[in-house]
């Protein structure tokens, strides 16, 4: 079994279960495609349906349907980072106001973004 301890991982014991990620495409589209389908996980688990809206799903007072179109990536992602922020930045006074999602990890983000990129109206 490779040494991965040098990667910053612990070292696995002999005959431990190694639990791996799926890998990745090995094209850049397949790579945004797989990201984006994550994000979309990110989205149902995260409940962002509850307030936000995509297509006929969701609460219609926050439709996302062509937030890809409208939003920069960096505004989609501090939107979800520091929603507090970006509302009085953009002075939007929806209530019950967006909190931010600090608990996300940096790849549901980077994924939830991705996701959320996708959607521009046709």
């Amino acid at each position: 079994m490779p040494n991965i301890a040098a990667a910053g991982r612990p070292r696995c014991g002999r005959g431990a279960a190694v639990v791996r990620r799926p890998a990745l495409p090995s094209t850049l589209v397949g790579q945004l495609r797989f990201a984006a389908e994550h994000g979309k996980q990110v989205y149902a688990d995260a409940k962002c349906a509850v307030c936000h809206s995509i297509g006929s799903q969701g609460n219609k007072k926050g439709p996302l349907d062509d937030v890809g179109s409208k939003l920069s990536t960096a505004d989609i992602r501090a939107w979800i980072m520091a929603a507090p922020e970006m509302a009085t930045k953009t002075k939007a006074d929806r209530k019950p106001p967006m909190k931010a999602y600090t608990d996300l990890s940096k790849t549901d983000v980077d994924d939830l973004v991705a996701y959320l990129q996708t959607l521009k109206k046709k």
